[in-house]
């Protein structure tokens, strides 16, 4: 296997909920030998110029892979930032939201690029009578807490170490071609208990559920009267479904069985259940 370090370039075009851990998941202890993240964002942005500056600048740091994310991949912005990636060959891994399924043959037909849509990262309430600052940050921090607790980061890690450990070993990194639902998040999760699971399985379809409502409010409805209490009711179900979920989180930590998965300083993904038990 190559001990050269594997440089990982994380573009962010946009924001959902996925996208301000990417570098963190994959190196929770900044301890981590294999691998260098470099990552640049466009900010709260996702036009054609902020997404192709946003991709050069990773690009011109010649990364073994790229984990792409963005709100709807489907648009003109992140499209034409796929075209710089199909250009430079480098395998991609695109994690976005439900709408980003539209995209899914064009981004498996640029040939170096997978693709992780990810239901449950729910649009935000985008109503500037609703979305100040305040509510923004908590909308993110109940949907983060929600993709964490039903599996979606152990997933996404999963798929990023498959990609590493492959370049590692020269090899062509497996590329996933997934549209993640409850099926596919849960069970990466790792719940024990089945009281614990059930309410993981409702957080994640709560979450999903914010989508429509959202999508009603800041795009179907055009009077104020009309979309406030809509958003807002999407805003209230995502508050719900993070204290769900981490009611399902409480239930594993009361019988000392929490399911975690450091990694180990060469990436390795280590496992244990026990709250005094060693990872292995």
């Amino acid at each position: 296997m190559s001990e050269e370090k594997i440089k990982v370039g994380i573009i962010l075009c946009g924001n959902i909920g996925c996208s301000p851990l990417l570098a963190m998941i994959i190196d929770e202890r900044a301890d981590r030998g294999d691998l260098d993240a470099v990552v640049a964002t466009s900010g709260a942005k996702l036009g054609e110029t902020e997404c192709l500056e946003t991709t050069k600048k990773i690009l011109a740091e010649k990364p073994k892979l790229i984990l792409w994310s963005s709100p709807n991949a489907a648009l003109p912005g992140p499209t034409k930032a796929r075209d710089l990636i199909k250009e430079s060959g480098i395998p991609a891994i695109i994690i976005s939201d439900a709408p980003s399924k539209k995209a899914k043959d064009e981004i498996i037909a640029r040939g170096n690029m997978g693709f992780m849509v990810v239901q449950a990262d729910s649009m935000i309430g985008a109503r500037r009578e609703f979305l100040d600052p305040t509510e923004m940050v908590l909308f993110n921090a109940d949907l983060i807490k929600v993709l964490a607790l039903t599996g979606v980061f152990n997933l996404i890690v999963k798929t990023v170490e498959d990609a590493i450990t492959a370049l590692k070993k020269n090899e062509a990194p497996p590329l996933p071609q997934l549209v993640v639902t409850k099926d596919v998040a849960i069970p990466a999760a790792n719940y024990l208990n089945p009281y614990a699971r059930a309410k993981a399985t409702a957080a994640h379809e709560m979450a999903e559920s914010v989508a429509k409502l959202n999508t009603e409010g800041c795009f179907k409805l055009s009077h104020r009267e009309e979309y406030m209490p809509v958003i807002a009711a999407a805003h209230e179900i995502m508050r719900a479904a993070a204290l769900l979920a981490d009611e399902a989180r409480e239930i594993e930590k009361g019988t000392g069985q929490v399911f975690r998965a450091p990694h180990y300083k060469d990436g390795k993904i280590l496992k244990k259940t026990g709250f005094v038990d060693k990872p292995e």
